[in-house]
């Protein structure tokens, strides 16, 4: 704190001084106050702080009626000078300033914009030359269009939109941004936020009004936000505002509140179709394919069967010819062979029950089913042969027996197949 100047004269103002007001007459001869005397007297006061000063500038002067002196101009001139350094010395120390790490000073001369500063200790022309203003482009700032601070305190001006479709829709959404260029967003820009905030409205209101209100709603969330951050962008870059749209997010999108019930509705019943079309589509999925993969399999059979049925009649013709062939060489000789490996396979492939019938003439009933099956056992206990295939269907009591060419017509066709190949290979 700097010491008063009365001070530095030697001068002491004390209303507690017993010689308060006391003139100099009271004083003694050897110019000392008596003890008792009040406060001393003003005009003496006045003359000893003239006479300091004097000799403080180097003037030389004396006591006088008035009590004035008479200075010394070349000591008065080194006085001045020395407190006018003082001063300008001060004036140019108040120049420096420091800037933040992630922050730009803007200097200015007389107003007018002059150059940048980084981070660090800087200088510049004291005032009124230069000023300067520290604006910090690494923090990243909000503006919220639609709501302040929380969702529920909505501003209706700034949410409610009309879609293509002419159905009103309630946005809230926030953009979050950073500066790219101080002296434009000092300088280019009278209310910066609002700026920001009023274009973001601009933006989002454009895209808006060109696409339908389902798509705004739902799908097209993401998609509305990228277009409004280009929009935005955009724009401010025309602006030369100095600013960087870095994200645009969705806080709320939704129908008025008055309508919000029937809204509601529409949505379930769109909902409920939608899960009929997937259940009806997830049906389709599943019996279409199965009914392909059976079509396919009846095809492949068919043409199997058909290879199969065609194979059998070429290799049936072309034993016939072969027989054929041995036939016009030997008739008889093929005859007989024939009819003996005919009988051969019909005995090999059923089984054989010895009737003695000379004794009598009587047609006697017996129980074949059941003396086929016990022949079958015994030959299981004896060890032979595995048991023989079951017996050929018996006719009823009264019918007929059918003929041998009846029985071969009834045999399978692999049967003369295989009967045909062992020929062949004999």
């Amino acid at each position: 704190m700097p010491v008063p100047l009365f001070r530095k004269l030697g001068l002491k103002f004390n209303l507690n001084d017993p010689r308060w007001g006391r003139g100099s007459q009271d004083n003694d001869q050897d110019g000392k106050r008596p003890a008792n005397d009040g406060p001393p007297d003003l005009d003496q006061l006045w003359r000893d702080f003239n006479l300091r000063l004097n000799r403080l500038l180097g003037g030389k002067g004396g006591r006088g009626d008035g009590g004035g002196f008479g200075p010394d101009m070349r000591g008065a001139g080194i006085g001045i000078g020395l407190i006018a350094a003082i001063i300008l010395f001060l004036w140019l120390v108040s120049g420096f300033f420091i800037v933040q790490e992630g922050q730009t000073g803007v200097v200015m001369t007389f107003g007018k914009f002059s150059h940048t500063t980084s981070a660090g200790f800087n200088w510049r022309w004291p005032h009124p030359i230069q000023s300067h203003e520290i604006v910090n482009v690494s923090q990243v700032r909000t503006v919220e269009v639609g709501y302040r601070s929380s969702v529920r305190n909505k501003q209706a001006r700034e949410s409610l939109m009309l879609t293509d479709d002419e159905n009103i829709i309630d946005i809230q959404f926030a953009v979050q941004y950073k500066l790219k260029n101080a002296s434009d967003w000092v300088f280019n820009n009278r209310d910066q936020e609002e700026t920001v905030r009023q274009v973001a409205e601009t933006s989002i209101r454009e895209i808006v009004g060109r696409s339908k209100m389902d798509f705004v709603l739902y799908e097209g969330r993401e998609k509305v936000a990228f277009d409004v951050g280009q929009s935005m962008q955009q724009i401010l870059d025309r602006y030369k505002s100095g600013v960087q749209v870095t994200n645009v997010t969705m806080q709320g999108v939704q129908p008025p509140e008055q309508v919000q019930a029937a809204f509601d509705d529409a949505v379930k019943a769109g909902q409920d179709r939608e899960r009929q079309k997937n259940e009806g589509q997830a049906y389709a999925n599943d019996v279409i394919p199965k009914a392909r993969g059976q079509a396919s399999r009846l095809l492949q059979e068919a043409e199997a069967y058909r290879a199969r049925v065609v194979a059998n009649a070429e290799g049936d013709a072309a034993r016939f010819k072969q027989v054929l062939v041995e036939y016009q060489k030997a008739p008889a000789v093929t005859r007989d062979r024939m009819y003996i490996e005919t009988m051969q396979q019909i005995f090999n492939s059923t089984s054989k029950l010895m009737i003695d019938a000379r004794g009598s003439g009587n047609l006697l009933y017996l129980p074949l089913d059941k003396l086929l099956s016990q022949n079958g056992t015994m030959d299981m206990n004896a060890g032979k042969a595995m048991p023989p295939a079951a017996a050929p269907a018996q006719p009823a009591a009264g019918e007929p027996v059918p003929s041998m060419e009846t029985q071969r017509a009834r045999e399978p066709r692999g049967r003369d197949s295989r009967d045909s190949r062992e020929r062949e290979v004999r």
